[in-house]
């Protein structure tokens, strides 16, 4: 859980990710073309590059490692092999630039995979995205949870609206959270038109 601070949150809700599928084709089309790109220039050369050899085993090696967990349904991450072909990439005698596109996606899949997390306290209302985005209740007009849909309605008629992840949830929880979230919305809107 990404919420480490010491504000009680009454729910956390995870939406899923639906950009994970989509880094994963990427990070394994980088990973092909680096190997094809690798293997030509090693074929190409007189001399035996162990650099060219050692990159292209060890990314192939990530590729199958990662296709074989994808296979029995687990999370896959394609940073260390985008990582090492960005340090061959710099080596090649074209586009040494990839060096510096492959360690960026690198660095920056753990956090695109990450589930977003939204926090409802009492206060507010935190969206933990790589940059943590904090509401009050009073810039929503409605907060509704049905059918594994979280839908945030703002005051400014933009909706955010989402699928949660599968926690054997029943109906039970989401009429409880809809209540809560009815009762803050409530509350925090009657108090805001009290100090008006």
């Amino acid at each position: 859980m990404l919420f480490r601070r010491a504000v009680v949150y009454k729910y956390v809700v995870t939406l899923k990710n639906q950009n994970r599928r989509y880094l994963d084709i990427l990070g394994l089309l980088l990973s092909i073309i680096s190997i094809v790109c690798f293997t030509q220039e090693l074929l190409r050369s007189q001399n035996v590059s162990v650099g060219y050899l050692l990159g292209t085993l060890a990314v192939l090696g990530f590729v199958i490692y990662n296709l074989t967990q994808q296979a029995k349904k687990r999370k896959v991450f394609y940073s260390r092999a985008l990582l090492i072909a960005g340090l061959v990439w710099m080596k090649m005698p074209y586009f040494s630039w990839l060096l510096f596109v492959f360690v960026i996606l690198a660095l920056l899949e753990y956090q695109a995979k990450y589930a977003i997390e939204i926090g409802f306290s009492d206060n507010e209302i935190v969206i933990n995205t790589m940059l943590r985005k904090r509401y009050n209740w009073t810039q929503f007009s409605n907060i509704v949870l049905k059918d594994g849909l979280l839908t945030l309605d703002f005051v400014n008629n933009r909706i955010l609206q989402r699928e949660v992840e599968d926690d054997e949830d029943d109906d039970a929880d989401e009429d409880e959270f809809n209540a809560y979230c009815s009762h803050q919305l409530a509350l925090h809107h009657n108090s805001a038109s009290r100090q008006q």
